[in-house]
């Protein structure tokens, strides 16, 4: 059979001057046209150079791409006769698929942690939790600590670590941890961890076997569910009130307890003292680890920041977790926590071999960043701005809406809760607002179980002064006829 319908297959999908080089266009058509049996096993492919001559081809660019599909095995080569299409795919026709087929699922687990991972289509415009000010970020300052250790790196920065984080770095947050937040360790039990979700997911596969119960705060931080669920953990909802999470003494026991003491998300609840005794009482009793995220304690209006529930731990089962998402910027990716210290080389090997550490550039920055006294004074800053802004949310939230959207929180943090009546539709109302660039997190989000109250997640640390009236009128706006 004439190799004619080859060439005149060919040339009109060959482009010339594009950006792909020729050599790999002629190699992707005849794979496609293998793959698809239109050149059957055994079909005689025309001499190299032949085909560049009636495709006015260079004719290495011909043999590159017949030796390109040769060592993929779709061709092969037979001296003194030719070149042939292997018979990888044998006589078949590829079948269509089933109209009837059944999709492919994932596992069970894998449905769960897709349910537990779902992520707004956009995260823009005003009401953002957890969304810091990035604009008023002392970006010279930081690019300077960047410049200056990107000029001095060493060599071994640029290989794989494993030494669970930049020792400077690590001894730094050792000094500071024990200075703002009473925590209690030594440098070689802080681990520096590409970002606090990674935290939670290796914890949990660390700490607990797959079937085994975790403690969920309910509402609650989506990423912890998310964290438990992949490592195949069973979360039970145990409900929060007005001084944090209540243990439940009806509740199984727990392998893991997962909490936010300084400032609970996302009800803005700051744990007693009571209760916190009581629960390092309840992990004592269940031989439990508790994992304690203090995602923005920093930001603390109503006193100094709280001391950390780490440092009332008398039986080394606290295991401290802090980011610098919140107090720098997001796109840092780094993270900390403190472990006891059986638990530092297990978890440090695990995290070099399962997720790898991040840059030692970007932590010596960050330590040249604390140590000059940039951090410290942006806290500083931003605490004295979010405070403010959250006071202008509720002066704009009286104004327009008085008494209609109580709000609740307020100690700490860089949110609040707002409280809407019951049976209200939270998702119809974040689906209307998000045409008119607000960004509104529904509480619904935070329930494992069925949820028992409703609200909206309202950020105002990543809004500007001038932005907070106009953004809470249009909030009004959009409340004014479901709350009559």
């Amino acid at each position: 059979m004439s190799n004619d319908w080859i060439v005149d297959y060919l040339q009109p999908r060959l482009t010339r001057n594009g950006p792909e080089h020729l050599s790999r266009q002629l190699y992707r058509q005849l794979r496609e046209l293998i793959r698809l049996r239109r050149l059957a096993g055994g079909s005689a492919l025309p001499a190299s150079r032949a085909l560049a001559q009636t495709l006015r081809l260079g004719r290495n660019t011909v043999l590159s791409a017949y030796d390109q599909l040769a060592a993929e095995g779709y061709l092969e080569s037979r001296h003194g006769s030719g070149t042939y299409v292997c018979d990888a795919f044998g006589d078949a026709a590829p079948q269509p698929a089933q109209a009837d087929a059944l999709p492919r699922q994932l596992s069970l687990r894998g449905q769960a942690l897709a349910n537990a991972s779902r992520l707004p289509a956009r995260k823009l415009g005003a009401f953002v939790p957890g969304q810091p000010e990035l604009e008023l970020f002392p970006h010279k300052q930081w690019q300077q600590c960047l410049s200056r250790r990107q000029r001095s790196a060493p060599l071994a920065w640029l290989h794989y670590q494993h030494q669970g984080g930049l020792p400077e770095l690590r001894a730094i947050l050792s000094r500071y941890l024990h200075l703002t937040r009473s925590v209690r360790c030594q440098p070689e039990q802080v681990v520096i961890v590409p970002g606090a979700q990674s935290v939670l997911t290796l914890l949990a596969q660390l700490l607990a076997e797959p079937g085994d119960t975790a403690w969920i705060e309910e509402p609650g931080y989506t990423g912890a569910q998310a964290a438990m669920l992949a490592a195949g953990l069973r979360c039970q909802a145990i409900r929060v009130d007005e001084q944090g999470l209540r243990p439940d003494p009806a509740a199984d026991p727990p392998r893991l307890i997962y909490a936010t003491p300084a400032h609970q998300y996302p009800t803005g609840a700051v744990m007693s003292l009571p209760r916190r005794l009581e629960l390092l009482a309840q992990a004592r009793r269940h031989d439990s680890w508790i994992v304690e995220d203090d995602y923005d304690g920093e930001f603390c209006y109503a006193s100094a920041p709280l001391a950390a529930l780490q440092s009332l731990d008398q039986d080394g089962r606290v295991i401290y977790v802090g980011t610098f998402s919140k107090v720098m910027f997001p796109g840092l990716k780094l993270a900390y926590l403190v472990l006891p210290p059986e638990l530092v080389d297990p978890y440090r090997r695990c995290q070099a071999r399962l997720q790898g550490e991040g840059s030692y550039l970007q932590q010596a920055a960050v330590a040249d960043f604390i140590e000059q006294g940039h951090f410290a004074r942006h806290i500083r800053h931003m605490r004295e701005l979010y405070q403010r802004r959250q006071q202008l949310l509720r002066h704009a939230v009286e104004q327009c809406l008085g008494s209609a959207l109580p709000l609740h929180g307020g100690d700490a943090g860089m949110h609040l809760l707002a409280e809407l009546p019951d049976g209200f539709d939270e998702w119809e109302l974040q689906a209307e607002a998000a045409e008119r660039q607000l960004w509104l997190r529904p509480l619904a989000r935070h329930f494992l179980d069925t949820p028992y109250r409703n609200g909206l997640v309202l950020g105002y640390a990543g809004i500007a002064d001038h932005a907070m009236r106009p953004a809470v009128q249009q909030l009004a706006d959009l409340l004014e006829t479901r709350l009559k």
